[in-house]
């Protein structure tokens, strides 16, 4: 066994499910994992199979809000991380892991393995290094970090997203949306303006979703998003459930709509096909839904290709505003069918 090891994913949901794979193959050598996140990640980590424990701290290189740098910031993550004995850095192609490596060495911590085109100095012991010309599915990248410091995925372990089993019982919803066969759940929400289709379509989706027979379930934290794009026609959850109760939803669907964004991940994680409204501010090769069947919509060549803009770069929203209703339903019967 090789101790303690801490796996560091530190910004969106979506970004720590991905680093479920990687996870895996960690826990089959270490004593004990404990998973590093930020605020918005870390009930995505909680419901990572193999993590024993989870720390939460803000990054001010990485949080989207940063907090200023300060003695005790820095000192509350070093005392925390006291007694780890490795660590495995999870980072996307535009992080840096070095800024973490030096509070983990001041903590103590004997062998880091981390993505570092910069030179690490002593801040790493395994240094992957890897072509950032190239796409790869943000799940591969975190694995290949993993594997780099000597951890593999169990036998017959595929390499797919997962969560934590068993899902939390969800049948005190099941009177929104109960009856025979399956339902489409709609999430309307991103964590970025940038990535989210145009409340007005999500609703006229949903009517047309209802008159094409489906039962639809809206989901999301915006309770006034969500309760106009349900209107008549849908089941509205909007702030009702836990990321673990959304997992369990989720799985009961035959599908999810929902734009670029940490339950369409949640989704890849309990095997429910996605249609995905997804805008090319970051590449899909590395971040579209992972293992499952999916429908991309929107214009991948759009001009905001590759800026991973927050805000819509470009008048119009033209990736995005062009995707249609009846586009979205006839990928919901594709997958359904």
């Amino acid at each position: 066994m090789r101790g303690r090891v801490l796996v560091a994913r530190l910004d969106d949901a979506g970004d720590v499910l991905l680093a479920g794979p990687a996870v895996r193959a960690v826990r089959t050598l270490a004593r004990e994992v404990v998973f590093l996140a930020g605020p918005r990640g870390r009930a995505a980590a909680e419901l990572l199979p193999g993590v024993d424990r989870v720390l939460e701290w803000r990054a001010p290189w990485i949080d989207h809000t940063p907090p200023p740098v300060t003695e005790e910031q820095v000192a509350d993550l070093v005392g925390r991380v006291r007694g780890v004995d490795e660590a495995v850095i999870l980072t996307s192609f535009h992080q840096s892991a070095l800024p973490l490596a030096l509070l983990l060495r001041l903590a103590g911590v004997g062998r880091i393995a981390a993505i570092s085109n910069d030179y690490p100095g002593s801040l790493l012991d395994v240094r992957h290094r890897v072509d950032e010309d190239v796409d790869v599915p943000e799940a591969e990248r975190m694995l290949a970090v993993a594997r780099a410091a000597g951890f593999e995925l169990p036998d017959g372990d595929d390499g797919g997203l997962a969560v934590r089993r068993p899902l939390p019982d969800v049948s005190r919803f099941a009177g929104r949306f109960a009856g025979a066969g399956s339902y489409v759940v709609v999430h309307p929400g991103t964590s970025a303006p940038a990535r989210t289709w145009p409340a007005e379509r999500h609703r006229q989706t949903v009517r047309e979703l209802t008159e094409d027979g489906h039962r639809v379930v809206v989901t999301g934290t915006e309770r006034d998003l969500t309760a106009y794009v349900a209107g008549g026609d849908a089941a509205d959850l909007g702030g009702r459930t836990t990321l673990a109760e959304l997992a369990a939803v989720i799985e009961g669907a035959g599908v999810l709509v929902a734009g670029n964004t940490g339950p369409a991940h949640l989704a890849a994680a309990v095997g429910t096909p996605v249609v995905s409204l997804f805008a090319p501010v970051v590449p899909a090769a590395r971040w579209a839904p992972y293992g499952v069947p999916a429908v991309l919509l929107g214009d991948q060549d759009a001009p905001c290709r590759g800026s991973r803009a927050r805000l819509c770069p470009v008048p119009g929203h033209p990736c995005l505003s062009q995707v249609t209703s009846e586009q979205v339903v006839k990928a919901v019967r594709e997958l359904t069918q």
